[in-house]
């Protein structure tokens, strides 16, 4: 019997399996090094090494590969994760590779606690900190391995610079036991090209030289080892401007939470930012940030996009995000408690110090500033919020539809604020009552399921409705074959990670919107 896990790249291909070597093996804590000062100075070299590697893959790779690399180069450069793992070394006596062990967990553990996207990141860090560990122990990184013919690859989970840097030619196929849909590894296959499977329990275990991948029905089985690569068809390059073949607009923007996306992105071509994350300024804070940290800190991240239209989302935390200076208490459901707006609830002033460093960095930076709300439930909520972002001087607030009622409501909703934009990833899991980080129930956070759509179409016509733009930020915007999809329902700008713009943006190309419409009229069970 076939294994099943979730199709997140179509097609079918077969061929001889080679595992991905697993993760480094936790650094040793002792001996203490004899002289503290020169073993911290090992990790900068080290970090410095690994990002001048990553850089100068980047630039002989192209589009979503180059993003993604560039954007981890960006990261093992980052000068926190190292001062960090330094002050390890010198206060507690650590080895270098330990220290970076360490530091790397604590931001591991920062990102998951955020859930969602930032959850999503961990595994980037840890790929960061596999490869700088492996450069203080002279040992060479986990990863893909070099292949001389092709075969398919079979990993616990992998990296997004592993993933980035794979031969089309080589690779006929990728499976992770681990992962969903809504991860780097998913987009980076699409873009590709090379069907994928992803939350697949038990391949790891499967018999058998070879292994046949059907990445369109998500079902992964033991072959001979025989090679059937994947049919491949060519798509047009993307010029960067989000349109249909009839020249109908739809933007394609970006899906931001630091500097390194923001350029990234805008080296990729985003029309705009359509989503910006500001938890990055909080989540190694011990106090909150001031107005001015936080100004600094957003215009960074706004300043590659002068000019053009960006969404910031503001703090979205509280019960399973915590921060060191927000203490919410122990709640016995996390993702139904006091996250997203309702924190702010009980804290106005802290969402308003938000808004005005917003609204100043947008000014600094020569940005079109839109602002959106997390977690809203009620048109109350909305009226709530968008009165306080305009008393900020923002003139263009929305909200964003990630809770059931919400999206019931959206017409209602729609009358306090001036656009909303789709939260598909966490809509979904409350849609289906599935933890989009949870492998086992990975098919039901498929942006393809049918009720998933209901909600969309009814928040896109009550938008049409009232005439104001509703837009979809959630992984559901980079699937090049939903897209059309989204488009045909009544949205009208999709926003995602760099790498998956292009694709987008080609499929996008290929199709009117009569076709569209046609498509998402298509009966869905």
């Amino acid at each position: 019997m076939p294994l099943s896990g979730v199709g997140v790249s179509p097609g079918h291909a077969a061929g001889p399996r080679v595992l991905v070597a697993a993760d480094l093996p936790e650094p040793a804590s002792s001996p203490a090094p004899a002289d503290l000062g020169a073993e911290a100075g090992r990790i900068g070299q080290a970090a410095a090494s690994v990002a001048a590697a990553l850089s100068d893959r980047a630039r002989s790779v192209s589009g979503d590969a180059r993003s993604v690399l560039e954007t981890t180069a960006a990261m093992a450069a980052d000068p926190a994760l190292t001062a960090s793992a330094e002050k390890l070394v010198l206060e507690r006596s650590l080895p270098a590779p330990r220290a970076v062990w360490e530091a790397a967990g604590e931001f591991m553990a920062a990102l998951r606690a955020a859930g969602g996207y930032l959850a999503e990141r961990a595994r980037d860090v840890a790929d960061v900190r596999d490869r700088i560990v492996a450069a203080l122990l002279g040992v060479a990184p986990p990863g893909v391995p070099d292949l001389t013919s092709p075969s398919v690859l079979v990993a616990r989970d992998l990296a997004p610079a592993d993933t980035a840097g794979l031969d089309p030619d080589l690779v006929l196929a990728l499976v992770t036991e681990e992962g969903g849909p809504t991860s780097h590894t998913a987009i980076l296959a699409r873009a590709l090209g090379i069907p994928a499977v992803v939350a697949c329990a038990g391949v790891l275990e499967l018999d058998g030289p070879g292994l046949a991948v059907d990445g369109s029905a998500g079902t992964v089985a033991a072959s001979d080892g025989t090679v059937r690569a994947p049919a491949r068809t060519s798509r047009p390059a993307w010029d960067g401007v989000g349109r249909l073949a009839d020249g109908h607009r739809v933007k394609l923007l970006a899906n931001v939470g630091s500097a390194a996306d923001a350029a990234a992105a805008a080296a990729a071509g985003a029309e705009g930012i359509g989503l910006f994350r500001t938890e990055f300024c909080y989540l190694s804070a011990a106090a909150e940030p001031t107005e001015a940290e936080q100004r600094a800190a957003y215009a960074a991240v706004l300043s590659p996009f002068a000019g053009k239209p960006v969404v910031v989302r503001t703090l979205d935390a509280g019960s399973d995000k915590p921060l060191a200076f927000l203490p919410m208490g122990e709640e016995p459901n996390p993702a139904l408690g006091v996250r997203g707006l309702r924190v702010a609830f009980d804290r106005p002033e802290l969402l308003d110090r938000q808004l005005r460093a917003i609204a100043a960095a947008a000014g600094d930076s020569g940005v079109e500033l839109s602002v959106m709300a997390p977690m809203v439930a009620t048109a109350a909520e909305a009226a709530w919020f968008a009165a306080r972002a305009r008393a900020a001087g923002i003139p263009r607030v929305g909200v964003m539809i990630e809770i059931p009622a919400a999206a019931l409501c959206a017409g209602s909703i729609l009358a306090e604020v001036d656009f909303v934009s789709l939260g598909t990833n966490d809509l979904a899991q409350y849609v289906f009552a599935a933890d989009r980080q949870l492998g086992a129930v990975a098919a039901l956070n498929d942006p393809h399921q049918p009720a998933l759509l209901r909600l969309v179409e009814m928040v896109a016509a009550a938008g049409a409705a009232s005439g104001k733009p509703v837009g979809v930020c959630g992984e559901a915007a980079a699937d090049p074959a939903l897209a059309p999809v989204l488009v045909g329902l009544g949205v009208t700008s999709l926003s995602m990670n760099a790498v998956a713009l292009a694709g987008v943006g080609a499929a996008l190309a290929e199709v009117d919107l009569a076709a569209c419409q046609a498509e998402a009229r298509c009966p869905r069970p």
